[in-house]
């Protein structure tokens, strides 16, 4: 078992930045990539990025390529995702994803989620 929690939402003015943290716990060497995923309301789950166990960066969204930047710290078990020039598009509920095998940018292909934390980009 694998647990995954977000922290680090919350509200911004556009143009503003924010960092994401996800920080696993259980069985952590059963993990081989970690990724960022987001939801509008009314709207369909978007993979942003991910980075598999060895350090590789599989993709990143084209909404975010540039902006975000995903990155992890392997001594704390934590991935992050720095968001700069933040967009009030960018509001959404932000989910952390890990699994045992690759990153995916089909969402149910993930193995194990966090329970989201939630982004406001207004002014």
């Amino acid at each position: 078992q694998v647990q995954l929690v977000e922290s680090g939402g919350g509200w911004v003015q556009p143009g503003g930045s924010l960092r994401l943290s996800c920080a696993a716990s259980g069985n952590i060497f059963s993990i081989d990539a970690m990724g960022w995923y987001r939801q509008a309301p009314g709207k369909e789950r978007e993979a942003l990025a991910c980075v598999s166990g060895s350090g590789s960066i599989f993709y990143y969204a084209d909404s975010v390529r540039g902006r975000f930047i995903i990155s992890k710290d392997n001594a704390k078990n934590t991935v992050y995702l720095q968001m700069n020039r933040l967009l009030p598009e960018d509001t959404a509920v932000y989910y952390c994803a890990a699994d045992s095998v690759m990153c995916e940018r089909d969402y149910y292909s993930m193995g194990y989620w966090g329970r989201g934390t939630s982004v406001t980009v207004s002014s």
